[in-house]
This record gives C-alpha cells, structure tokens and sequence, in this order.
C-alpha cells in the first residue's frame, strides 16, 4: 500500500508517485473523453491520446488500487487516426497543465471520433442494461455562420461559452480536469460570429465569469457575473433573446439553457418527432415533458400531432417555464408546471383519481434529464405511472444505459435508438431512444 495519497505499489510490488513517466501501450477508449492503458497490470486512464498508440505519459494520480490516472506527454507511436489538435491551445506540445480544457477529441479524426462514441454507447448499453443493440452515431450540419472548413473538422459549431475569470481578471476557459484558467487567443469550437466577439483580450477583475452567447436571431450578447462577497456567482440580468427552429421562434434569457450546438435544437426536435410511436401517441392522455425547459420539445410533440394534444410541461426553474407557457401558448392542451420532477411525479402517484390513472397509462412521456439522467426515484415513479412509452434524450451514455436498466426493471424494453455527434471535437454524445412496455 503506498504511503501517501501521491504514491501506490503495484501489483509488482514497485510504487509509483505523481510525476513519475511510463511508456504506455492504449487499447482502447473510456467514458469521459480518456483512454485504457495498462501498466503492470494496473489500468491506467490516460488522456490526449487514442487507441493504438504508445506513448510516454505523466501520472497525475496514483492513490487508487485498481487504477491510476497519466496525461500524455508524448507519442512514441501514433495512430493512423492522429491529426494535428484543432486547438493549439490544447496541442499535445503545450505541458498538460497548461492544455486547455473542452476539446478532448481535437487530436483525433472527425469520423473516428465518432466510432470512439459509438463504442462508448453501445459498451454502455450492453454492460450495464444487457442491451445489445447497433448504434451509428450521426454527423448533424455544422450551422449558420460557419466557415467552408468547419463541417470537415468538426468546429465553429458552439452557440454558448463560458469563459472563467483570474485573480487578476484575465479570462479565458479551464485546463482540462482543473480549475486554471488558461487565457487563449482564439475559441475554434465557437459559432464564427461568437468568436469574433469573444472579449479574449479583455480584463475583468472582480467577476465570477463572461458569457458569451450567440443566438439565431439578433447580436452577440455579453454577460458578466458578478461575485458577491463570499466570492459566490450571481446570476446576470435578464437578457431576452430569441431562437429560430424551423418556422417556429422560442423566446428566453440569454443565460437560460438552450442547446449548444447551432443545430442541436432543430436536430432533437426531428428526431423527437421522428422517434414517438405514432399508433401508441394518444393525444387526449396525460402527456408529460419532464425536464421540460422552454417547451422545445413540448413544442416538437404539439407540431407533430396538432394544437389539441395535451401536454404538461414540467420544470424546476420558474423563469423557463415562464418563457415555456409562453412559448406553448397556442396549444389549448398544453400546460406548464413549476416544480422539481421528483415531487411532481411524487404528487400524481400519490393523489390520481383511477381516471387519472387511466389517461396516465396512455401517456407519452419525454424525458431529457440533466448529464446525471433521471435517476432511480424519477425511473420508480414513472413505472409506477406505467406510461405507454417513454421518448429518453440524454446527452451521456452512462446515465442513459442505467436508466434503461432500471426502466427494464418496470418492463419497459428499448425499441429504438439514435445518436447524434452534437459535439464534435469533445467526448459528449446525444441519444433518443424509445422504450415501451
């Protein structure tokens, strides 16, 4: 056992302490944008690498029995996917403590980037939900200001940035994996517009953050958060902006969420309406929209099968479902509710009528949690509504196919699945799928 958090024994018998440099074969791909080596039969996570090369790394955390964690330094072998980072404030010849953070995948071809996130889901879903099903993770268009290059490698795509603030009011995003603000000269993920108004070169002492946001209609907008004097972030004014999917224009603050990528809203309102089983959509049930945000894919179900459709939209933050009722207004079924899932679902268990009960077995429910999935309660009370089917959009594999497990356990069966590279260039991959009895 080592004797420190920094130093561990092998299985050999030998120690390892943070710093120390390996040469390190990598097999194959992990969740969370890093990769498996193994080292003395230890596995080693490593990043700013892919399989099939070797490479000479850096361990940065040694304190584990099973495993440790290595960054790259150098690659001794590279593999035939390899491409020059399309950051070079990420680049592998940047020390990795001064590599910036949100482009994990920059270093590795755009379509093999792709396979590496099909096989992240599809591992998923068959270790831990059994479910052996073919996945295609599919390329969506790159958007509205980008440059002829930018669908070839994957960037200019990013509506929404965050920059983080210094000490010294230098801004710019984290290094991977910290909290170190890394100050840049460029943003290539960026929407071309966002980027061009980026404040890269600006200082803003005394702030928490500066975001930056590009939406389909109007100017750039710039927010600044304040901290207050227990150096927490405060939330900026109001900002109105408004977004554009298809014919139809969604009003919301501009430090709301939104989707990310230029095309990530029209692209999971399609595949929303594409993915409900029509013969079981009953437009007269008690149809939900959990998580529901300002009413994108509420609004995505009532397109498809018209204004009379009833609809609850149900979400935690009051001033989205302000924009949500709102935005849903013209549907005389649609309805929006203030509230955590949780309780909600909580409350329609607890107090249904047995004609409640009825309209809720009929119900179509889509569900787009946070990165951390609905979770066991949420999953429990929706199988104890016993919907007919469930339309599931989440943007991480993991909580997905654990969720789909613990749906299987309220029999519910997995019908359909697609996923879409809404991040090119990171490790993030959306999914919709079906489930139903």
């Amino acid at each position: 056992m080592g004797t420190s958090n920094d130093i561990q024994a092998d299985s050999s018998g030998h120690s390892a302490q943070v710093g120390a440099e390996l040469e390190l074969d990598v097999t194959n791909v992990a969740h969370g944008g890093i990769f498996i080596a193994r080292h003395e039969g230890r596995v080693v996570f490593v990043s700013d690498t892919l399989p099939g090369e070797r490479v000479r790394a850096r361990l940065t955390s040694a304190s584990h029995k099973s495993f440790w964690r290595a960054e790259t330094v150098e690659v001794l072998t590279p593999a035939p996917e390899r491409q020059p980072h399309i950051w070079a404030a990420a680049a592998l010849d940047r020390d990795p403590v001064d590599r910036a953070g949100g482009a994990e995948f920059g270093h590795i071809e755009l379509g093999y980037q792709r396979e590496l996130k099909r096989q992240v889901l599809a591992d998923a879903l068959k270790r831990m939900a059994g479910v052996d099903s073919p996945v295609t993770v599919e390329p969506v268009p790159v958007g509205r200001n980008a440059s002829p290059g930018d669908a070839a490698d994957g960037t200019g795509w990013r509506t929404r940035v965050r920059l983080h603030v210094d000490e010294d009011g230098s801004v710019g995003p984290y290094a991977a994996r910290s909290h170190r603000v890394i100050p840049v000269g460029d943003l290539p993920l960026a929407d071309r517009l966002l980027e061009a108004a980026a404040p890269l070169d600006k200082m803003f002492p005394g702030a928490a953050s500066v975001d930056i946001v590009a939406p389909s209609l109007g100017t750039v907008q710039i927010l600044v958060a304040e901290q207050d004097d227990k150096g927490r972030r405060r939330h900026t004014p109001k900002t109105l902006i408004r977004e554009v999917v298809g014919e139809r224009e969604f009003r919301l603050d501009a430090a709301g969420f939104w989707q990310v990528h230029t095309s990530a809203a029209e692209t999971l309102y399609r595949a929303v309406q594409d993915t409900i089983d029509a013969d079981a959509f009953d437009p007269r049930a008690a149809n939900l929209d959990l998580y529901g945000g300002v009413g994108l894919l509420a609004a995505a179900v009532g397109d498809r099968f018209g204004s009379t459709v009833r609809m609850t939209s149900v979400e935690s933050d009051p001033q989205a479902t302000d924009f949500a009722a709102e935005n849903l207004a013209e549907w005389v079924g649609a309805s929006v509710q203030t509230s955590r899932v949780d309780r909600f679902l909580n409350a329609l268990v607890r107090d249904s009528s047995a004609a409640d009960r009825a309209r809720q077995a009929a119900a179509t429910v889509i569900l787009d949690p946070p990165r951390s999935g609905a979770g066991k309660e949420v999953i429990d009370l929706l199988g104890a509504l016993g919907p007919a089917q469930i339309v599931y959009v989440a943007c991480d594999p993991v909580a997905l196919a654990r969720d789909i497990a613990l749906l299987a356990g309220h029999g519910y069966t997995l019908r359909r699945l697609r996923a879409f590279d809404l991040f090119p260039n990171t490790h993030h991959v959306e999914a919709v799928a079906l489930l139903s009895r």
